[in-house]
């Protein structure tokens, strides 16, 4: 058997083994070695021939039977000293184990949930910064007209004038400011390359999911106790429902929050439609509550 013809059978070998493994992980299913791209199969070759001999003591037939390390489509490794050729690739702690890409949404990739985790932090944190000079001009003055008082349906005035504007004591929108600031931080340590491990998504998607909770009783109150709307409010409404949906569709994806991997397959591919209907939903509910209003009745 020729050198190639052995590299091609090893890869060939190794991918099909981990590929049986990603149901058991709740990884997206990976698609078949012919259907891979050249440089893929490349990839697998050459991670076959450095995987090091599995050194147990129990002699060689004990290592032929025993079963490789569970290895997913992609594992980080420290830099190798090329100058010493029997130095193996050792694994980095931490998200060692990532799908790989063409396994994945596109949203859920680096760069662009970095992107997404930015522009919506970015649109939170200026409308609650917006809202936090507005109830400062309020504290100084409280006759003051706000830039979103439009008409008695549509005030920021009136709404930071009711108790559940200030739910601890203080101003609902020092929360935001103080949460989106976290959110712009995390999203350029993304940006920069920076991998975090699986506690550190699921204390980001605790948070997040916090802020949502927070958000549907604000609407939820807007609508149905104080009947008023607040224009930047509804902003940061906006900006926290993509937040939400997409981060916890990644962290399904990925296997940080444990699903099926069909239930996580389904998400990865209805996650935007997912967004749309959340904002048509609540479109259609502002504008059933407030009909009369915006018939001029």
């Amino acid at each position: 058997m020729s050198q190639s013809n052995g590299r091609e059978m090893a890869g060939r070998a190794l991918c099909q083994e981990r590929r049986t493994l990603l149901e058991g992980l709740w990884m997206p299913d990976a698609p078949p070695w012919d259907e891979l791209p050249e440089e893929t199969k490349e990839r697998w070759r050459s991670t076959r021939i450095r995987q090091p001999p599995n050194r147990n003591r129990h002699g060689p037939a004990a290592r032929k039977n025993t079963p490789t390390a569970l290895i997913p489509l992609r594992k980080r490794t420290a830099p190798v000293n090329t100058r010493n050729s029997t130095t193996h690739a050792a694994p980095l702690t931490g998200p060692e184990f990532e799908p790989a890409d063409n396994a994945l949404p596109a949203f859920t990739l680096q760069r662009p949930f970095g992107f997404l985790l930015l522009a919506t932090g970015v649109v939170g944190f200026v409308a609650s910064g917006i809202l936090v000079l507005e109830r400062l001009e309020l504290y100084k003055d409280s006759g003051h007209t706000t830039s979103c008082d439009i008409n008695p349906w549509v005030s920021c005035g009136r709404v930071m004038k009711t108790w559940q504007s200030e739910l601890f004591g203080f101003p609902n929108p020092l929360i935001g400011i103080a949460a989106f600031t976290i959110i712009i931080t995390i999203a350029l340590a993304i940006l920069s390359g920076a991998r975090f491990s699986r506690w550190y998504w699921l204390g980001l998607q605790g948070g997040v999911t916090l802020g949502m909770v927070f958000v549907a009783w604000l609407w939820s109150q807007a609508l149905f106790e104080i009947y008023i709307l607040c224009l930047y409010c509804m902003v940061v409404w906006a900006a926290m429902i993509p937040m939400f949906i997409l981060l916890t569709v990644r962290n399904m994806a990925y296997g940080i929050i444990k699903v099926p991997a069909g239930l996580a397959r389904a998400a990865s591919e209805w996650a935007w439609t997912l967004v749309a209907v959340v904002y048509v939903g609540v479109a259609a509910s502002v504008f059933l509550r407030f009909f009369n209003a915006f018939l001029g009745t």
